[in-house]
């Protein structure tokens, strides 16, 4: 994060607690673009995924995890995410639950492959849709222990290659949201933000906010399971990668 035009590598409690006070205003969201502007201005900033992939990189860090990667919006396929192009230029390794189900899965899938990212299915065969287990998209290999992960992360750090690799894991089953129940949110939140006119870097938070209240709060009760055990596993990963150097 950025607070007052100062990087962190990890927080405290009482930083966490201060970024979470501020007016959601106050605190820019962060992608490459943003992170030379919040600096200069001495502004708090919250990284995206492209803000956490490069500041990783900076501070030496290979691998993280986060809930779900930015993709092409649904019904605006110039809407891309910045995530996409960063996964394909710094050569980290993100840990998550696929692209967020409110997006378009196959053309952001399609990128990913334009942008030679490797699309790992971590004990699945199909890259997960977030809330769901599964989207019917297939992923590059699939790897089911933390130390075959760790062989792959080596060998492109070996080939010197740029570019980041992606680790999906689906969500845990007992926390897995029903797949049409979520999609019938998913146009329903879509539809009224086209018709407010929401879009650009407001979409994604305002449809996940819209999602929470239209399943009743189950899409933030998956959002959360899926966030801890994608914690888990980057760890599991972060420790066979450092058993082998």
């Amino acid at each position: 994060a950025i607070i007052q035009g100062r990087i962190h590598i990890g927080l405290t409690g009482d930083q966490l607690e201060y970024l979470g006070q501020q007016a959601g205003t106050a605190v820019r969201k962060c992608s490459r673009r943003d992170l030379p502007l919040a600096l200069a201005a001495g502004e708090d900033g919250a990284t995206t995924v492209t803000g956490t992939m490069i500041l990783a990189h900076l501070a030496g860090i290979e691998l993280f995890a986060t809930g779900g990667i930015g993709g092409v919006h649904r019904g605006h396929p110039f809407d891309v995410s910045a995530d996409l192009a960063e996964l394909g230029r710094t050569p980290v390794t993100v840990v998550s639950s696929g692209a967020k189900s409110i997006l378009d899965l196959p053309a952001t899938r399609e990128l990913l492959e334009t942008n030679g990212v490797p699309v790992i299915g971590y004990g699945v065969d199909e890259m997960p849709a977030f809330f769901a287990r599964s989207s019917g998209l297939p992923v590059d290999a699939r790897l089911d222990t933390p130390e075959a992960v760790a062989a792959v992360i080596r060998a492109r750090r070996d080939l010197s290659l740029q570019n980041g690799l992606l680790v999906t894991v689906p969500v845990p089953e007992a926390a897995a949201a029903d797949p049409a129940e979520m999609e019938a949110a998913i146009a329903q939140a879509t539809r009224e933000a086209d018709d407010q006119g929401i879009h650009g870097p407001a979409a994604t938070p305002w449809l996940l906010r819209r999602m929470v209240e239209l399943t009743n709060g189950r899409s933030l009760e998956a959002n959360v399971a899926l966030l801890r055990n994608n914690g888990r596993v980057a760890a599991q990963i972060a420790a066979a990668l450092g058993q082998t150097g």
